[in-house]
């Protein structure tokens, strides 16, 4: 089969297409034949071997394809053959099939298209996480979600919304994509390059919010942002991390602020979630699926790259000039 290798890692213009050895299900897994495949920003990480978890070169990229299941492995009873799938799969998607467990498989709405669910994968799911288990968001509730623009803060503003909270700020650092954040649900934008972050974003919070501060945190981003958005909580307001994405040195904070405004920060590696909470995955995913079947939700416009491309769409993403999501399309739907 025709797949993107990983020999040594680096950056994605050393990647190239190869033949590689079509996978065999194993028990408790399933084939399948994939249409589709994200590029994120995570799949940058895992190329150049900075991400928590390092695959042994050579290795296939790729987390969480759409395709058809072409075959089942032993003791596989809750998928069929020819079952249309969101795949999530730890590596292997930018390949023609991929074998994975059979519980990371979910079928897909009969109307949506394998490549409306790779831009679903992966940003919507982690914004799922974020807001639904890590920040128990209840309805009413403000949240500020940082960059906003990008995959997952663009996928937290939608859900944010349709979740039921009460005022949502979209924080960007690019004028640009105020207009695209605000289409995304959000009331007003936190400007993310104003000098002396650390207090113009609490001052624009409080303008937004009453005076009030926000209840949710949804960071992405990492860096001096996380420090100075959590001034910006409301009592026993709580920020998630989510990534790192901008650069820089990881953020550090003083525990007394927790204590003084009963505050919480915790993080989410959604992919120990898939391991041990699948159950919670499938329940994440059936509301995803049912709020994009009602028009609550809606992933940005996929700009489309064969899969002999995948090193200058990764490329594309990893200088910023892509807006929307990067996919994949490795076979017609």
């Amino acid at each position: 089969m025709r797949a993107i290798v990983v020999a040594a890692f680096g950056p994605p213009e050393g990647l190239h297409l190869a033949e590689a050895a079509a996978p065999a299900p194993r028990a408790g897994e399933v084939l399948v034949e994939i249409h589709a495949a994200p590029i994120n920003y995570v799949d940058l990480l895992t190329i150049d071997g900075s991400y928590q978890f390092c695959p042994i070169c050579p290795f296939i990229p790729g987390k969480g394809p759409a395709g058809v299941v072409a075959a089942l492995g032993p003791g596989v009873t809750n998928i069929a053959v020819g079952d249309r799938v969101l795949a999530m799969a730890e590596a292997g998607g930018y390949a023609e099939r991929v074998a994975v467990a059979a519980d990371q498989c979910y079928r897909l709405p009969a109307a949506m298209s394998f490549v409306a669910a790779a831009s679903l994968s992966l940003v919507y799911d982690t914004a799922w996480m974020a807001l639904r288990e890590r920040a128990r968001i209840a309805a009413g509730e403000s949240v500020l979600v940082l960059g906003a623009a990008g995959g997952v803060g663009r996928a937290a503003v939608q859900l944010a919304r349709a979740l039921g909270a009460g005022v949502v700020l979209a924080g960007i650092a690019r004028p640009e994509r105020a207009k695209t954040a605000r289409a995304a649900g959000a009331d007003a934008v936190i400007d993310l390059a104003r000098p002396d972050l650390r207090d113009s974003l609490r001052e624009e919070v409080y303008a937004a919010t009453g005076g009030e501060g926000v209840d949710i945190v949804i960071d992405p981003l990492g860096g001096a942002v996380t420090e100075a958005a959590l001034r910006a909580l409301a009592w026993r307001g709580r920020l998630v991390v989510v990534g790192f994405a901008a650069g820089g040195a990881f953020p550090t904070l003083r525990t007394n602020y927790l204590l003084l405004k009963n505050i919480e920060v915790s993080g989410l590696q959604i992919s120990d979630y898939r391991k041990r909470r699948p159950a919670q995955l499938a329940e994440c995913f059936a509301e995803i699926f049912a709020l994009w079947e009602r028009g609550k939700i809606a992933p940005a416009a996929a700009t489309l790259f064969p899969l002999e491309e995948a090193a200058r769409a990764l490329a594309l993403l990893r200088d910023r000039k892509i807006t929307g999501r990067a996919v994949l399309r490795v076979r017609e739907d």
